[in-house]
């Protein structure tokens, strides 16, 4: 299949390391004309939290509200008072307020979080965060099912949507059935794209560009990038091959010439 000019990249959850995801941009390459699109949570467990959330306002990109984002918003409301805050701080906001070296900077990206939708409908693709629930109409999802729902929605006998695939993060692909560090997870209608980047037994951070169908992946404790060709990554994809509740597996094969080394300093999870 011919590339197409404008590619749609749909980035996974990038937990606060920034090296990995600017490495990850300029493997991309993102020109005037293509669109950038991440599926949340940006923030909390990686050190640079903060640069992650001013380097995706500072570029215009696309950025749906991930669980870790509703959890910072929740630790800080109007009122200024909230029993959301301990257990955000323990689900790794405390690395978060720790890379903020300016007040005024983290309220500003407060305010821009704020307006962070739950979902964006591409046309052929459907992008949220977590999932939807397979009862409920559209209309009827609130924020507990589009960025918190796991089993319900992974295990979905039939497609939600008959012309969109679903692509989601929140759910760490290889804590799924038959999944591996650094595959994605693809089940009836939907695919899983975070690949666990703050993850000690992965650190894979995933784009996927879904007009050319190519995935970038960049291990960010590893220093290595690689691009897995449309090829490689359309094999893999087989609806009819599915079990309820068990994603098939994507496998993907890191070739010679696609992988690089990536200049920057390991950073802890």
């Amino acid at each position: 299949m011919a590339a197409t000019s404008k590619r749609r990249i749909i980035i996974g959850d990038v937990h606060g390391h920034y090296d990995g995801l600017v490495a990850l941009l300029e493997n991309i390459s993102p020109v005037e004309g293509d669109e950038v699109h991440f599926l949340g949570d940006l923030i909390d467990r990686g050190p640079r939290s903060a640069d992650v959330v001013e380097l995706v306002c500072h570029n215009g990109y696309s950025c749906l509200l991930g669980n870790h984002e509703h959890m910072l918003l929740q630790s800080f409301p109007e009122n200024g008072q909230s029993d959301a805050l301990q257990p955000w701080l323990y689900s790794g906001g405390n690395a978060t307020i720790a890379s903020y070296k300016d007040w005024d900077q983290l309220l500003k990206h407060i305010q821009w979080i704020k307006t962070l939708p739950l979902y964006r409908d591409l046309g052929d693709a459907w992008l949220v965060h977590a999932g939807l629930h397979p009862a409920l109409p559209i209309a009827r999802q609130t924020t507990q099912e589009l960025c918190w729902i796991r089993e319900e929605f992974h295990s979905i006998p039939r497609p939600y949507f008959a012309d969109k695939l679903i692509l989601i993060g929140h759910t760490i692909t290889f804590t799924l059935p038959g999944v591996k560090p650094g595959e994605l997870a693809q089940g009836h209608g939907w695919l899983g794209i975070d690949t666990g980047a703050y993850h000690p037994r992965s650190g894979w951070l995933t784009a996927l560009d879904i007009d050319n169908w190519k995935v970038y992946q960049v291990n960010v404790f590893q220093r290595r990038l690689r691009i897995l060709p449309f090829e490689e990554v359309v094999a893999r994809i087989d609806l009819s091959q599915l079990t309820e509740g068990q994603p098939t597996r994507l496998t993907p094969v890191s070739r010679s010439d696609s992988s690089e080394s990536l200049q920057s300093s390991r950073q802890p999870a």
